[in-house]
């Protein structure tokens, strides 16, 4: 069973597009794909969305928290929720159409041939970003080396959120253990996964910026994102055997 873990939090806008996207994507390559909606009860109503498109869609269901906790509690929310169904492979995923869902074949075809956990890369060959300004890829690109060069990882895109993880991987990480609750999750999952002997590989992928809705990027994400880094690097985080 493939799971996608799709957060939202004023994606109204958004949510029926990105899932019509998925199951275009689903039904044209023969894959199972199930949403699973984690909303952190949102204001503009995307939840109340959310309960009337499970209705609607075809392996689509969702998941209600009391409140905005950061990105990172979403998605362990959205994993635990997504192993107790069953699932083998499960994704994250913006819900904002910024991940195009047509690499989502892909990302299943590296698991199928040996991968644990599979990045979907900007800054690989084939990868980058579309309608960002000088500003955003700087911050981006410097984030991702600055995480890189700290930690040790021969990976070049850390702080990108699509992503298909292998069951076991996230059986094995102890998610009470994860400290970061924004986009230092994303940089924080990655480290543990490739600390813990786990083949990490990564895809090129395009990113698009959101057309519709505001970005959730903060200074306090930013900040924790740098300070969380230098954390992990001297926590006792579990080793490769």
């Amino acid at each position: 069973m493939n799971v996608i873990v799709l957060p939202t939090y004023n994606e109204r806008e958004n949510l029926r597009h990105a899932l019509a996207r998925i199951r275009e994507v689903a039904d044209g390559h023969g894959v199972q794909l199930h949403t699973i909606i984690v909303d952190d009860n949102s204001p503009d109503g995307t939840g109340a969305l959310a309960d009337e498109l499970a209705l609607e869609v075809a392996d689509v269901s969702v998941l209600h928290r009391a409140g905005k906790e950061g990105l990172g509690r979403a998605y362990i929310a959205g994993f635990r929720e997504a192993l107790a169904m069953g699932a083998e492979r499960i994704f994250e995923m913006d819900a904002d159409l910024s991940h195009d869902a047509s690499y989502l074949p892909h990302f299943l075809r590296l698991i199928d041939q040996g991968a644990d956990l599979v990045l979907g890369s900007r800054y690989i060959k084939g990868g980058g970003v579309e309608n960002w300004g000088l500003s955003r890829k700087i911050i981006s690109r410097g984030g991702c080396l600055y995480a890189q060069t700290i930690l040790g990882l021969p990976l070049h895109d850390l702080t990108g959120g699509f992503k298909c993880f292998r069951r076991r991987v996230l059986e094995t990480i102890d998610l009470d253990a994860i400290g970061t609750a924004g986009y230092g999750f994303q940089i924080e999952m990655t480290y543990r996964a490739y600390k813990l002997g786990f083949k990490v590989v990564e895809l090129p992928i395009i990113f698009v910026d959101r057309k519709v809705g505001e970005s959730k990027m903060s200074n306090d994400i930013v900040l924790e994102a740098m300070t969380g880094v230098w954390k992990l690097r001297f926590s006792k985080v579990p080793a490769r055997p």
